[in-house]
């Protein structure tokens, strides 16, 4: 089994200051900043995923922006894949299922932003194309929602998008626990 990490909108607006801060991204990012580290260190390959908004109306990760950049602390080394996405699923117009193809991996190990958006819908995506999944539980954040006039803390959501993939779609488990396990 030949694996790679996929690291998913770890970008600034995501952070304290940005236009759509996240509940525990600075947590999320130095956990995944120690697995960014472990796969560079076993020269295992990593995948960065940028999300550049193109949707009219758009608030954040508007093209060109300084909250579209990479977190600096999880920015892309050289030879490290770099795919840009204008959607939550990081296959949808994209060339990431080629490239993994191409690289023969067939085991993805998923964090990032947002749980319940980017993070679900590819963790979702790469399960249908038959990738084995991991997703970190704790290097991934998300937002407080609102439904019906009621709001759901972030907590409570990132739980259940956590509880509903691991229902079928992935291991969920947290870096400490990913990291014992790890060869």
């Amino acid at each position: 089994m030949k694996k790679a990490l996929l690291l998913i909108d770890i970008q600034n607006d995501y952070f304290p200051g940005g236009k759509m801060e996240l509940v525990g991204m600075e947590r999320a990012s130095r956990n995944a900043t120690l697995l960014q580290s472990l796969f560079r260190e076993k020269r295992l390959p990593i995948v960065h995923v940028k999300h550049i908004s193109k949707r009219p109306g758009a608030t954040f990760f508007l093209p060109e922006s300084k909250g579209a950049e990479i977190y600096e602390a999880v920015a892309p080394q050289p030879g490290e894949v770099l795919i840009q996405k204008h959607f939550p699923n990081s296959f949808r117009d994209t060339a990431l299922l080629r490239i993994l193809k191409e690289s023969e991996i067939d085991n993805l190990v998923i964090c990032g932003a947002m749980s319940h958006m980017c993070i679900d819908a590819t963790t979702r995506a790469a399960f249908d194309f038959g990738f084995g999944c991991i997703v970190i539980e704790d290097a991934c954040a998300t937002r407080d929602l609102e439904y019906k006039g009621r709001v759901i803390e972030a907590n409570q959501v990132h739980a259940a998008f956590m509880a509903a993939l691991a229902a079928a779609y992935a291991t969920v488990m947290p870096v400490t626990e990913y990291i014992k396990k790890m060869p």
